[in-house]
């Protein structure tokens, strides 16, 4: 049982990163005219990126130790393609 339990989780988790439906989280990269949103999960990036966790704690902080139900946060030093990188490699790695 057991056997079955982590390929299954892991196809999960590889859904969740396409999914369009239940994000609670956008973050716009790059500068004009090289934009471009994506939408993820809260709770993963949070526990897969330091960088990422420091950011959100800082929203957390700016609204009361509150977070909105749609975050949305801002990283225009880096380029979408490398983002697209980054976020599908700290997913990928489950």
């Amino acid at each position: 049982m057991i056997i079955n339990f982590y390929p299954k989780l892991s196809q999960n988790l590889l859904e969740v990163l396409n999914d369009e439906e239940y994000y609670d989280i956008t973050i716009e990269v790059g500068n004009d005219p090289y934009v471009k949103i994506f939408r993820a999960h809260m709770v993963i990036l949070y526990y897969r990126s330091s960088y990422l966790r420091r950011i959100l704690s800082t929203n957390k902080m700016k609204n009361n130790g509150t977070l909105t139900t749609l975050t949305h946060i801002k990283l225009p030093n880096i380029s979408p393609e490398i983002f697209q990188i980054i976020l599908r490699c700290e997913k990928e790695i489950y």
